[in-house]
């Protein structure tokens, strides 16, 4: 039946493979009705078919010691399962743009990692670069300190900028808030001047600060860019199964993580038990 279900979901995407915006808000509705159903009476989490969940997954790798061979298993790992795009620095972007080239896997690349204090100009420029080398997605981190000092408008002029390179290179803009640093009231008012700034999705957690992302606050994420229908992208923190099935079920539409194969190992293995 799981397989049943992946087979029928992913039939009426291109032919190509590739995947497009209204593929994923496909796949994510379907993931949301897979999980209104009645969990299993094992107690386990209901089955996610594992090709619908791969497409919801930012295959990420962001650590300071990564090496070439590191972000070539990981384009290679992200064919194999067919996740959504791979995550990585600036410096990797075109070997992954390469490693991916006949493949329908993006490239995301993060701005202004981890702090996110970089001058707007500056997250700008860097975004641009990224994308001229093939990136696809951008993940900026917002100006933390600003954010939680009130200063709106650097906070604003620092998203925008990074929000018209994508823009003009049609690409997709996601807003690090760095949630663990932030009080529910700076969480609501980073998610409107994202909103205000024309971003595409906001996002937890680099993966470098204190915490990472809870359900809590992806409800309160989810809630406050529904009007914009802005994406909601869980990251820090995620490593099993259950993980991403609470993040999603809280409204998250985008999950980055690093222990994305293990995850879908989980995934697959739920799905022939229950196949």
């Amino acid at each position: 039946m799981i397989r049943e279900i992946e087979r029928a979901a992913l039939a009426s995407g291109p032919a190509d493979g590739a995947v497009a915006d209204g593929d994923i808000e496909r796949i994510t509705r379907r993931v949301k009705e897979l999980l209104g159903h009645a969990a299993p009476a094992d107690g386990q989490a209901p089955a996610i078919p594992p090709g619908e969940l791969a497409k919801l997954i930012d295959h990420t790798l962001l650590k300071p010691e990564a090496t070439d061979s590191d972000v070539q298993k990981l384009c290679d790992e992200a064919r194999r399962f067919g996740f959504f795009s791979v995550c990585v620095n600036p410096s990797y972007v075109q070997r992954c743009k390469m490693a991916l080239r006949d493949s329908p896997v993006k490239v995301c690349c993060v701005v202004g990692f981890p702090l996110g204090a970089q001058p707007p100009e500056i997250k700008a420029l860097e975004a641009r670069r990224a994308l001229r080398e093939g990136a696809r997605e951008i993940d900026m981190v917002v100006n933390i300190g600003a954010l939680k000092g009130g200063d709106d408008d650097l906070v604003r002029r620092d998203i925008r900028g990074v929000v018209e390179a994508c823009k003009e290179g049609r690409a997709v803009s996601k807003v690090i808030l760095e949630t663990a640093l932030l009080t529910d009231p700076e969480k609501v008012r980073g998610c409107e001047l994202a909103m205000k700034a024309g971003a595409d999705f906001v996002k937890t957690s680099t993966g470098f600060s204190k915490g990472g992302a809870t359900v809590e606050d992806i409800e309160l994420m989810a809630r406050t860019v529904a009007p914009r229908k802005l994406g909601v992208k869980a990251s820090g923190g995620i490593r099993t199964y259950a993980d991403v099935v609470r993040m999603i079920r809280a409204g998250a539409t985008r999950v980055g993580c690093s222990s994305s194969v293990s995850i879908m190992e989980e995934a697959q293995a739920l799905a022939a038990r229950k196949g």
